[in-house]
């Protein structure tokens, strides 16, 4: 495996590395071969590739019809199609019957959605698909990641939903650091002022905050808690216990995502107080993906501030 550009790229290599391996795997695409930067995998796999074209009700709907019968399939297209336009489908075909179809969706968050604009920037995906039962829902924090998640999801039976990026996604992990499911991950440990959790493609601006915070005095444990689902409950309340108190991160809006898992697992277990940066429950505009996140509250400034409270109300 190599650096990738983006989250896209290492799926589609993931791919024909698995296809090679088994001919069970297939990919189910919605006129988003080239999305998936999946052109080699068509060559490469003719037989092992279906394409259903604009109509991303119908692609998992074919993918549950593949994996009924034995087969692997991995659909993928724009998070929000999968989630909201073929939401029934993944609904009572897929995850009703536990069938093995694990779903990609791209250009997670505000910060993927630079030139197509509120259609294209999908910030509720998570929320969905967290709140339909039996489907594990992975949030890659980069390319590398990425790479590992999509082998990691073809391991477990059933289905599951990866969140994939634009491209833009900036590097946090070393192309060989394995992908742990169910595990949330700690990046970085400078003391136990406050826990930081957070996932997906913002995490590289976490560390720049953390490392602040640290400069000013509060000494933070930054976690990656890159399996939404299942949570990994008992890591977490670990972290809340030692800390005190906590900050959650996440290019999400702040109702259904990663900010409500982490308060679930506060209130049932340690109760703390949680600041939550991340999309204020409101429709953004697009722009530039490092200012869309600066000025929808999730710069590296914005991350240090809410650090600070959480610290400074402990």
């Amino acid at each position: 495996m190599s650096n990738y550009k983006g989250t896209r790229e290492a799926f589609a290599q993931a791919m024909l590395e698995l296809a090679g391996q088994d001919d069970r795997v297939m990919f189910v695409s919605a006129d988003s071969l080239k999305a998936m930067r999946a052109t080699a995998f068509m060559e490469q796999f003719p037989e092992q590739y279906i394409e259903v074209g604009i109509a991303e009700q119908n692609s998992v709907g074919v993918a549950a019809g593949l994996a009924s019968c034995g087969l692997i399939p991995f659909v993928g297209t724009y998070g929000g199609f999968i989630t909201m336009r073929a939401g029934e489908q993944v609904r009572t075909f897929v995850a009703y019957p536990g069938l093995n179809v694990k779903l990609i969706g791209i250009n997670g968050g505000v910060f993927c959605g630079e030139k197509e604009g509120v259609t294209h920037q999908f910030f509720e995906d998570l929320g969905i698909v967290r709140s339909i039962p039996g489907i594990t829902v992975i949030v890659p924090a980069d390319a590398h990641q990425m790479y590992h998640a999509v082998k990691a999801a073809a391991a477990i039976p059933g289905p599951v939903y990866i969140r994939a990026g634009s491209g833009r996604e900036h590097v946090v992990y070393d192309a060989d650091t394995p992908f742990e499911l169910g595990k949330i991950r700690i990046l970085k440990e400078f003391g136990t002022d406050v826990a930081v959790l957070a996932n997906g493609f913002i995490l590289n601006r976490v560390l720049e905050a953390a490392q602040i915070a640290a400069e000013q005095g509060i000494r933070v444990t930054v976690a990656d808690v890159a399996t939404l689902k299942p949570l990994d409950t008992e890591g977490i309340a670990a972290l809340l216990e030692a800390c005190g108190t906590a900050v959650t991160i996440e290019d999400h809006n702040i109702i259904g995502g990663l900010a409500d898992a982490v308060a679930k697992v506060s209130t049932e277990r340690q109760p703390v107080r949680i600041e939550r940066v991340g999309l204020q429950d409101i429709f953004p505009s697009s722009g530039a993906a490092e200012e869309v996140l600066d000025y929808y509250g999730m710069s590296v400034a914005d991350i240090v501030k809410a650090i600070q409270r959480a610290y400074h109300n402990k």
